[in-house]
């Protein structure tokens, strides 16, 4: 689906007899997932007051190296003599690690507690392909047959239907491989966006609850437990819709990621019980101009990037931010050495960010080194696998108990991001 309104798949004058709402609400995907314009995904089930889990996915391949930078490394200078960022303008965080000058934005939410880093991030079978790369990231579950996604698995260990509880907010068009599965999803382009109705006239909410109640009779509760809670959201998200709340007061960019952080801080502070988000950004594929440190396509980034992560956690406040947690994840790094074009080709190895509540600040992680004999194929090895830090936000952050139906196979390891 790739319009703002939710269309019941009902012709113009038809009723909505118990037979056409259960047929329009499949042909609508609310029982399997709905994708609008601009990639909003939204899911039901977990309770008010729980934490949230945001998944900021930056498409393309971040390069790690240019972000959290390795200045006490002495191969990474000599990797980069063209594109490599000074220590001298880099915010200092300890004798390895200092962070590029255009995340000045969040300089203050790093030494206040509300962000860390883990660098020499990886995946179980690296591939530099983006398609492939990003598909295994979403799926995580390599060497099983599993097609759903880890977001899907994660839903379906939560239970509880009733709240509106995962959501995809981006530029994309296509829901996440990550969300594949059964388990309930609800899109939307934006918030402002939401409607209910016809294909050729809009039919009321009310009309709506009226034909799911009498539904009921004779309708196994697999069928309109699901539909009840995606009309419910509609409901909560068309009030919520109707409350003026100007992303410029926060100081978000006027950009798609900047507009997909700002709703999704406001389901957070709403409190409609979202436990899980993800966000898209893309053009991190930096093979030619990368830039310099103070000018240039990844200061462009990484300045969009900072600015819309501190407009969040200002959005959100103190109490929102106790209750959240960001993740970035991208499909893979770049390669430690620049190209002849000022550029950086596909790798491996990368770093990941978090912002949110109970975080210990700092780089963590086991930092391999840049020599040629810690290299993985010339590339930055992966000393943390991504899944090890999901499952810690998950656990620790999320109440979920056990990651094992998450990511069948893999037992992670402690990263130690939370005090």
């Amino acid at each position: 689906m790739t319009t703002t309104e939710t269309n019941c798949g009902c012709p113009e004058g038809r009723g909505m007899s118990r037979r056409n709402l259960l047929r329009g609400a499949v042909a609508t995907g609310l029982t399997a997932g709905l994708t609008t314009a601009s990639g909003v995904e939204l899911a039901f089930g977990a309770a008010a007051g729980t934490g949230t889990l945001v998944v900021l996915s930056l498409h393309g391949g971040m390069d790690g190296l240019s972000v959290v930078v390795p200045n006490g490394d002495a191969g990474y200078l000599k990797s980069r003599p063209n594109i490599g960022v000074q220590a001298s303008v880099t915010k200092k965080i300890d004798s390895m690690f200092g962070l590029h000058p255009a995340m000045k934005p969040i300089f203050g939410l790093w030494d206040a507690g509300s962000m860390a880093a883990v660098q020499a991030v990886g995946q179980d079978d690296p591939s530099r392909s983006h398609f492939a790369a990003q598909e295994a990231m979403e799926r995580a579950a390599p060497g099983s047959g599993l097609r759903t996604g880890w977001i899907d698995r994660t839903l379906g260990g939560l239970g509880n239907p009733g709240g509106l509880t995962a959501t995809q907010v981006g530029a994309g068009s296509q829901m996440p491989t990550s969300m594949n599965g059964s388990n309930l999803k609800f899109a939307i382009s934006t918030i402002a966006g939401v409607k209910l109705g016809s294909s050729g006239a809009r039919v009321p909410l009310s009309g709506w609850k009226s034909a799911l109640k009498a539904s009921r009779a004779g309708t196994p509760a697999t069928v309109w437990q699901p539909l009840t809670a995606g009309f419910q959201a509609v409901s909560n998200l068309s009030t919520l819709a109707k409350q003026a709340d100007d992303p410029a007061q926060y100081g978000y960019p006027d950009t798609p990621l900047g507009h997909a952080l700002h709703d999704v801080a406001r389901l957070i502070k709403a409190d409609l019980g979202l436990s899980m988000a993800t966000v898209d950004q893309g053009d991190w594929d930096m093979h030619a101009g990368l830039g310099k440190s103070d000018a240039g396509w990844m200061y462009k980034q990484l300045t969009e990037l900072s600015t819309a992560l501190a407009a969040f956690a200002k959005h959100l406040g103190d109490a929102g931010m106790k209750r959240t947690t960001l993740v970035t994840l991208s499909e893979f790094g770049r390669r430690i050495d620049e190209n002849g074009s000022g550029g950086l080709d596909h790798g491996h190895g990368n770093a990941v960010l978090l912002l949110g509540g109970g975080l210990r600040k700092g780089v963590h992680g086991t930092w391999p080194g840049l020599a040629a004999k810690d290299r993985v194929d010339g590339d930055l090895a992966g000393t943390t696998d991504y899944r090890s830090i999901v499952s810690e936000v998950l656990r620790k952050r999320c109440g979920v108990s056990s990651t094992t139906n998450i990511f069948p196979g893999f037992k992670p390891k402690a990263v130690g991001l939370f005090a």
